[in-house]
């Protein structure tokens, strides 16, 4: 029988409501298994992260895909990417606002990162604007008519509540952060491919033409298949924060040479994302990662979960259990968010 693990998050944010990422974060779990177990176990980790981040863009409830947050002009413009960890290949694409899956448009530009264009041209590896929808519609990517299509009920009723609430500020800065439901997913199977992936609107009326970690290299998703182990980690935050940091990266880097990947992990989030030189004038800094280390040799792995943010809410599912896990991290005071760092973790083992 094949063996794998997915684990989604649905992001994170001072202020959360579990009730309705529970059943999308279940419902990406379980889509993902089923591609790892088609036909045998021909499903690949790559098809299994796209399929779970499609099912988080397809639900509404979520940050990414249709339901994504507006800009401050009222538009939809969407962001995703991915990254193989074997062949160490990463794929994005930002500002679309009628394709229906970002996160299938980012692994079609991934897989033809190895092969040349016509005329030995090199094939890019973030596509953006009306050359990605172009690049999509070329290569048989889902596409709506307009993108009023992407916009939910949530999105909507979120960007006329905030657009109300800012005139009464003086600045954004004024008005306090609540959630921030990028998505993400990281797969894993037994021989140790590994593939992390992660999809945004980006921020709540954003400015258009904005490009977040989502679609950002080393920031937004990375994934490294090593001899021994793999690791793959996904972040969700403020975009910016996490782009001058390089977390998904740092994150990855830092737990190659692990004995101890909580602690790891907490150190990471704390020398190079709280305290890092490049946010150094901030009092608050709010991110999070959702990550696997994964061993070959023992088929052992760890999940781990950072979050400097009040709460971040995730799942899982190995394809030896009937049913994904759910929960919701959570800070103790909220005093603290912003300013230190709650890491936690689950242990996975997986069948022969």
């Amino acid at each position: 029988m094949p063996a794998g693990f997915i684990a989604v998050h649905t992001g994170c944010g001072n202020a959360v409501d579990q009730r309705k990422y529970k059943n999308v974060s279940n419902r990406a779990c379980e889509r993902a298994i089923a591609v790892l177990l088609r036909d045998g176990g021909d499903g690949t980790t790559m098809e299994a992260c796209e399929a779970a981040i499609r099912e988080l863009e397809d639900s509404g409830e979520t940050n990414a895909g249709f339901g994504s947050n507006l800009t401050w002009e009222g538009r939809v413009e969407c962001e995703a990417s991915i990254m193989d960890g074997a062949s160490r290949l990463f794929g994005a694409c930002t500002n679309v606002s009628r394709v229906k899956n970002p996160i299938s448009l980012a692994r079609v530009v991934c897989e033809k990162q190895n092969r040349l264009l016509k005329l030995g041209r090199i094939p890019p590896m973030v596509v953006s604007g009306q050359g990605a929808e172009a690049f999509a519609a070329e290569t048989n990517i889902e596409m709506v008519e307009n993108e009023e299509q992407m916009i939910s009920k949530k999105a909507l009723k979120c960007y006329r509540l905030h657009k109300e609430t800012i005139q009464k500020y003086e600045s954004i800065n004024d008005i306090k952060i609540s959630s921030l439901d990028t998505v993400g997913a990281v797969c894993v199977d037994a021989a140790g491919n590994i593939t992390a992936g992660c999809s945004s609107g980006g921020l709540i009326l954003k400015v258009s033409g904005r490009i977040g970690q989502a679609a950002t290299y080393g920031a937004g998703c990375w994934a490294s298949m090593n001899p021994n182990s793999s690791i793959a980690t996904c972040t969700t935050g403020n975009g910016e924060y996490l782009m001058k940091t390089l977390l998904a990266k740092e994150i990855v880097s830092d737990l190659t040479a692990s004995q101890c990947p909580i602690t790891t992990i907490n150190t990471t989030f704390q020398t190079k994302f709280l305290k890092s030189p490049f946010l150094s004038d901030l009092d608050e800094v709010y991110g999070g990662a959702l990550t696997i280390d994964y061993d070959h040799e023992t088929r052992r792995g760890d999940l781990l979960w950072a979050h400097t943010t009040k709460y971040m809410c995730l799942g899982y599912m190995s394809t030896g259990k009937r049913k994904p896990k759910f929960l919701m991290s959570e800070m103790p005071d909220i005093e603290k968010a912003g300013k230190v760092t709650i890491v936690s973790g689950h242990q996975f083992k997986l069948p022969q």
